[in-house]
């Protein structure tokens, strides 16, 4: 991808790191999220299991639902960051949607969560005018929470025992941010 083919930042105050660039993901790209959802620490703080395949991971972004937009970030031609955002179907939580997100292990700290949260945030705001946007994070996630809190979420609930993560049960909050 050329300097001229990648998209400026929706929201004309963002600050993205130099040499990051943001675009929706596409099936070729199957490969390389593959490695990056499979890594330890990216797995660690979702909800995925681990061992996935290209084809597994293709044929999620074939399928992908209309209501779902899906981000990557790439660094110097490596791809380091998902960001997602579901719009809920149901029409009576249309003005809602549900966000999910994870960042290569050797890429934290660098601003890409920062970045990838901003511009899906823009499309939920911007785009789809959404007045909700939900989600989930383990309790232990402090780095993560820090971020949403920034961005305007707060935590709504406590989820005891909510995932299964490496022999052990664990607690996450729920988290949202209301756009008025």
């Amino acid at each position: 991808m050329s300097e001229f083919d990648t998209p400026p930042p929706l929201d004309p105050d963002a600050r993205w790191p130099t040499g990051l660039s943001i675009r929706a993901r596409t099936p070729d790209d199957a490969p390389a999220i593959a490695t990056l959802i499979n890594l330890p620490g990216y797995r660690y703080g979702t909800l995925r299991i681990p061992h996935h395949t290209p084809d597994e991971v293709r044929k999620n972004i074939e399928n992908q639902s209309s209501n779902s937009f899906e981000l990557i970030a790439e660094f110097e031609g490596r791809i380091v960051g998902i960001c997602g955002l579901s719009r809920f179907p149901n029409p009576r939580r249309a003005h809602a949607g549900s966000i999910g997100m994870g960042v290569h292990d050797a890429y934290q700290g660098r601003g890409i969560a920062r970045a990838l949260l901003g511009e899906i945030l823009a499309i939920a705001d911007r785009w789809l005018n959404l007045k909700r946007v939900e989600l989930t994070v383990y309790t232990d996630n402090d780095r993560a929470i820090r971020l949403y809190e920034r961005n305007g979420f707060v935590k709504e609930g406590h989820l005891r025992c909510f995932g299964f993560r490496d022999g052990e049960y664990v607690d996450a909050y729920t988290m949202a941010r209301i756009r008025t």
